[in-house]
Formats: C-alpha cells, sequence, structure tokens
C-alpha cells in the first residue's frame, strides 16, 4: 500500500510528513517536564512506542501527524495533526512545539491550516481537543481557534477538558 501525506505550506511554515529525525524533537518533549500535562514524562523506548503508533495512523486511518517546518529556515518546529488511538472518542487535532518556537503563533498557525484541511479532504464537521485541565496553554490555544468546551462530550481520562471545533463554516 503506498501512502500520500500532503504537504501544507502556510504563511511561515511547511507542514510535512514525519521523518525519523523528527523523533529526536519528540523524545526530548517527552523526556522534559514540559511534557507533564501532555501524555506526561515518558522514557525513550515508550516515547518511540507512542511516537511510531501516532506516525502508523497515516497508513491505517489516512490522517496522522505533520512535521512542522519554519519556510525561512527548515528548522524543525513541532508537530501537529489529526491523532486517534485506538479507544479514542474520536479524531484530535492536537499539536506541540519545541521550546525556542513557543509563544511565536506557530501552533496555531499550523492547526488552522490542519483543520482547514481535515474538512476539504474528509468533510468532517468536528474535531476535538483532548486537554489535562492543568494545561491552561492549550486550553487558550483550543479556545482561541474557534472551540467550545463541551463539559458533556468524553475524554480519555475523567477530568479532561474536551473543546468541540465546529468545521462546517471552513471552505
Amino acid at each position: 500500500m503506498t501512502v500520500t501525506i500532503p504537504t501544507i505550506e502556510t504563511e511561515r511554515l511547511i507542514l510535512r510528513a514525519p521523518q525519523l529525525d523528527d523523533f529526536e524533537h519528540w523524545a526530548a518533549f517527552f523526556a522534559s517536564e514540559r511534557s507533564r500535562h501532555e501524555r506526561g514524562m515518558m522514557p525513550r523506548d515508550a516515547a518511540w512506542r507512542v511516537w511510531a503508533g501516532d506516525v502508523s495512523n497515516w497508513v491505517l486511518r489516512g490522517y496522522g501527524p505533520f512535521g512542522i517546518e519554519a519556510r525561512d529556515t527548515g528548522a524543525y518546529l513541532g508537530e501537529v495533526g489529526i491523532y486517534q488511538p485506538d479507544g479514542y472518542p474520536g479524531p484530535e487535532l492536537g499539536w506541540f512545539v519545541v521550546p525556542g518556537a513557543e509563544g511565536k503563533g506557530y501552533a496555531a498557525e499550523a492547526a488552522k491550516a490542519v483543520m482547514l484541511w481535515t474538512r476539504q479532504s474528509f468533510g468532517w464537521d468536528r474535531l476535538i481537543n483532548i486537554i489535562d485541565p492543568n494545561n491552561a496553554r492549550s486550553i487558550a490555544l483550543g479556545l482561541r481557534l474557534g472551540g467550545v468546551i463541551d463539559p458533556e462530550a468524553e475524554g480519555e481520562s475523567p477530568g479532561d477538558v474536551v473543546i468541540v471545533h465546529d468545521l462546517r463554516g471552513l471552505a
């Protein structure tokens, strides 16, 4: 089976297929305290299994994570995409950026591009974010992207904040 992972360009970013070198950034993120409100800190071997599982969604589901690069330098900035491990309540829009890329609007720019791509590619009406209630920055970003907290929506764990994005207004 051949899988084609699209490349999406925005004003400042290139969203492209995951590459093996991306894992080094991913593993560093999940080895750091910064990941405590994401999937939690994990050793490298566990990080590999989770990352490889996420990347495999491209083959198994037709969507998954994109690596984010700066258009002007080619520097790796993070990851954004649609995640749906087994047992998830639905496709989730998720993101992370490397420390040097925080606070520059890259996650928002990339997430908006993925939301549009998702609507155009699959015709979905909605996406969700599943966010740890202590992750104020991700909650704020989900709301800035136009999402609405749905206290009745199912998350991954009890207490998760679930933000629902209505994609119907996207072209």
